[in-house]
């Protein structure tokens, strides 16, 4: 498929290698032509100098036949807008915009514009690895209504199977991540010592369903 990037830095040069070492074709918009430096001399998409927010710009990147855009410059403001011409003038379903301001991050995140927010996106990393205890949400639906989060489970689970923790817990198991890799269960599923649960869970049933994970299993009759 063909990808439009907007912002050749860190993120950009790194994303734009990424999917063509993938195989997909490339093109790069930065208004510094210096920024291209960051992308290895064997880069064989396009660079295109300019204002990714213009439409000429964008048409030279190829944004007409562009199956996804990526909106990753450093302003918050050019990259929702550049997504939203994109998506809006140019008709390109798959469109990401990265952005600072958290806030403005949920805003758009609920308009239908996907976004990373990267400040949060790594305290958040941090947090799942400092912390032991509880859940930390790794998605929200746009409508704030479901969370899939990471949970820590007590250690009295271990052995059980992941049907009882669905039912005792009023959740479901989306993945379990075992020896670092994803495994989607089977209501047979047993958990392991090591396992990092991923649960999906109403968004107001959040706080009950971590209180539950943090308890030892009910013993049924």
């Amino acid at each position: 498929m063909h990808v439009v990037i907007m912002g050749c830095g860190r993120v950009g040069s790194t994303l734009a290698e990424g999917l063509e070492e993938l195989g997909h074709s490339v093109a790069i918009i930065d208004m510094d032509a210096h920024a291209f430096r960051r992308l290895r001399p064997d880069f064989r998409g396009r660079k295109v100098h300019g204002l990714g927010l213009h439409r000429s710009v964008l048409e030279e990147a190829g944004i007409r036949h562009a199956d996804a855009f990526a909106a990753v410059s450093s302003g918050d403001n050019s990259n929702i807008i550049a997504a939203r011409v994109a998506r809006e003038t140019f008709g390109v379903d798959n469109v990401v915009a990265r952005i600072y301001d958290i806030r403005r991050a949920e805003i758009y995140q609920r308009l239908g514009i996907p976004t990373v927010a990267t400040v949060k996106w790594t305290a958040d990393q941090m947090l799942r690895r400092v912390l032991k205890e509880g859940a930390q949400a790794l998605w929200r639906d746009p409508t704030g209504t479901v969370q899939l989060a990471e949970a820590h489970v007590n250690p009295a689970w271990i052995g059980r199977r992941v049907s009882q923790l669905e039912s005792d817990g009023g959740l479901r198991v989306a993945f379990v991540t075992r020896f670092g890799e994803g495994v989607l269960p089977s209501a047979d599923t047993v958990l392991q010592e090591g396992d990092l649960v991923h649960i999906l869970v109403p968004d107001k049933l959040m706080d009950a369903a971590t209180a539950r994970l943090a308890a030892p299993p009910q013993e049924q009759n």
